[in-house]
Parts: structure tokens; sequence; C-alpha cells
């Protein structure tokens, strides 16, 4: 028995309810036909080689299948025993791994997967999701809130505590660190745990509402786990990872760690534009999220439906997927982050719902009044919106609001 390239194409064939199928777009090297990249993009991310090969009787054929071709676009089946279950680095290292280097192809885009119950089942899968606007916070009908104390790194353990209880006392309901503010010098972990956790509760008894606190933890897996721990001994309700950096590995064993705990995890996707950025090459933000999914966050930036500062994919559609039934797995809460201010909450929210988390930095602390000003300014909007009631009109009644929309006008920031 021998394989050759041709036998990882077949259009007559038809996905079993088993079979992993991931939808790529491809251009096709110079001489080469669509047909014959495609059937090498299934060959490579399976069991073929560039060699034909013979095989004896001790052979299990775990062989993809390019099974339809559009134009530029393939869907390659795979079949789940390819796969180890609960290991994604694996499953990535077969559908987005040696592919995306192909001299048969000058670009490949991972766009997205439809997975089989098979493969998902062996996934955690979040342990809040959405729930945790309830669970944690005790709230139904608004989008929770977030802050990122503003400049992100440089402040001191006491500053930036301060800049929380500020958000807190305003309306906000998370304080979040960014993405690399870890265990510096100017503010270390452990330090900058204790004293915010200290201003959250002080926040909670002025304000009768729950708050919380997204530290980031990213580091060695062993570090993220102590660190997991730790956030747990001293009261937290979450921890947040650098999904990407940090790797889905370690993302995976945090996830175990945490539901020993019952934590939540808020996870930041820092470097997903090396994959997501280019339209032809590389994978999609929706398959990132995906696999985000699987993995066990519980929130997620996805973007801001084109209203931020940062370039996005599709984000809506992204969190349709997030937060749509996948085999009974709990849903991921989107988080919109990046460039918000006030004034585009009306269009956000049209744009996204209200089960999501807005996070706001610079349109928070760059409040012409200071971080409470800017925080009480975003609930306001906030509140106006879920109430049905022109964002101008809640202005009239809360001056911060106003001076913020004087400030931003409802204008996307560049």
């Amino acid at each position: 028995m021998g394989i050759t390239y041709e036998d990882f194409l077949d259009l007559e064939y038809e996905p079993t309810d088993e079979d992993l199928v991931c939808t790529f777009r491809i251009d096709p090297a110079t001489g080469m036909s669509t047909e014959a990249a495609a059937s090498r993009v299934a060959s490579e991310s399976s069991n073929g080689t560039w060699a034909a090969l013979q095989t004896g009787a001790d052979f299990t054929d775990m062989g993809a299948t390019t099974f339809d071709i559009d134009g530029d676009l393939i869907r390659v089946a795979y079949p789940a025993g390819l796969f180890e279950p609960g290991n994604m680095p694996q499953v990535l290292s077969c559908i987005a791994g040696n592919i995306m280097g192909m001299k048969a192809v000058d670009t490949i885009r991972l766009l997205d997967c439809e997975w089989p119950e098979s493969v998902v089942s062996a996934y955690p899968g979040p342990l809040y999701g959405s729930s945790v606007r309830e669970e944690i916070f005790g709230v139904t009908d608004r989008p929770i809130t977030a802050t990122v104390p503003k400049p992100k790194v440089g402040l001191s353990t006491a500053a930036h505590a301060q800049v929380g209880y500020d958000a807190w006392v305003g309306g906000v309901d998370l304080l979040k660190d960014d993405e690399n503010l870890t265990d510096q010098a100017f503010n270390p972990f452990s330090d900058r745990l204790t004293e915010s956790l200290s201003l959250r509760d002080d926040a909670e008894d002025e304000t009768g509402e729950k708050k919380s606190y997204l530290i980031n933890v990213t580091a060695d897996t062993q570090t993220m786990l102590d660190r997991v721990d730790e956030v747990a001994a001293q009261g937290g309700e979450y921890v947040m990872v650098d999904i990407i950096t940090a790797g889905w590995a370690g993302l995976q064993t945090v996830r175990e760690r945490t539901e020993k705990h019952g934590l939540a995890i808020h996870a930041h996707r820092a470097m997903h534009a090396a994959f997501d950025r280019l339209p032809s090459h590389g994978v999609s933000m929706r398959v990132l999220a995906q696999i985000s999914r699987l993995c066990g966050v519980d929130q997620l930036h996805t973007g801001t439906a084109g209203l931020g500062k940062l370039a996005n994919e599709d984000t809506v559609g992204i969190n349709d997927w997030l937060t749509g039934d996948l085999y009974g797995t709990t849903d991921v809460l989107p988080v919109a982050s990046g460039g918000l201010h006030p004034g585009l909450l009306p269009d956000l929210l049209d744009a996204t719902g209200t089960n999501v988390c807005v996070q706001l930095g610079g349109g928070i602390h760059g409040h012409p009044d200071g971080t409470r000003a800017g925080a009480v300014a975003l609930r306001s909007a906030i509140d106006a919106y879920v109430e049905g009631r022109p964002i101008t009109e809640a202005a009239e009644e809360t001056p911060e609001l106003a001076v913020a929309l004087d400030k931003w006008g409802t204008e996307t920031p560049r």
C-alpha cells in the first residue's frame, strides 16, 4: 500500500460527525494548482510527506482529506483519532503547524474550525463564562466594566491600587493589570495583590457593590500556579493570563488549578496580531477564540466592532461563537477594549449586546476631572443604555458624563 499526495484529495468525501473540519484560504505557489496545493495541506497536516510511502499491516490511516475547493477556500477533514484527547498544542501542531511554512503555498490562513463533540468533550471549557456577571457581581441586566491603570506600567504599587480604588468607587466593577505588568521591581506582584484587594474591600464597603481584580499571573507555568494559589489565598476571584505568550499548554495547566480554587480566568490576547493581523496568512482571531473556549477561559478580549483604536476581525461573529451552544460547554464572556470612551458606548452595545465586559483605560483616566469622574461617566453611559435613554439625556443629569462627551464626543480615536 502506498501513500501519495493524491490520497489526500477527495472531492466526493463527506465528513463524518467525528471529523474536525478546518477551512483555509490558500494562495498556491507559482506553478502549483489549487488542487495540488490543497492535497499537500491535508498531507503535511496529518500523516503525509513529500515522498511516496509504502505502509504495511501495522498502520492506522490518520490521513486528512481535502474535500471541498471553492476558489481560494479549501476545507479539510481530520479524523478525530489523529488528535490526543485534551492536548491543544498537539492539535495545533497538526492544523496550524508545518503547513504555515510550506513552499506549496505562498500564503495560507486557517479561517475557521468545526469542532466535533468527540474532540470538544476532552476539554474542560470555562468554569463560569458569562455567568461571572451574576455569580460574582450579582449583575444580570448590564455589561460588567473594567479598567487598566494608565500609564499601564511604571506606577508604584500604592499608586496602582489607588487608581483601582478611584475607579471602583466611581462605579467600575473590575481593576485589571495590563499585559506587560507582572512582577517588576517598581510594582511587585505580591504587594500589588495585597494592597489592591485591601482597597477593593474598602470600595465594596463604600459602594455596597461587589468589586474584583484581574491580576496578571503570566510567567513560567510553575510560577503561574504559585500565583494562582496566592490569589486564592488572598480572597481574589480572578486571575488574568496572557494566553498567547504564555502558551496553550500553560493555560491548560492554569485552568486545572483555577478549578480547584473556583477562580475565573480573564484572557488577554497580547500577540494575537502576530497570527491574525495579515488577512492572507496565519490563524484567524475566530480560531484563537475557539481554542480559548475549549481550554477554559471565562473572559476574552475580542475587539470593539470597529469602534476602538485596534484593528479587529469580525467581533460580532466571534462573540456569537463564544456565547453560542457548543455541546453544552460553558460560554465565554466577550471583552470589548482598546480606544473606547463613554461616547462610544451606545454604538458599541448596539453591535455587541449587553452580555459583555466593557473595558476603558484612557477613556476613564483621561477624563479632565480624573479617574473617579471617568468611572462615573462610564457607568452613567451604560446605565442609560440599559434603561433605553439617550446618552445626551444622561449627560444632563451626570456632569462627569457631560464633560466626557465634551472632550471626546462620539468619535473613534486613532
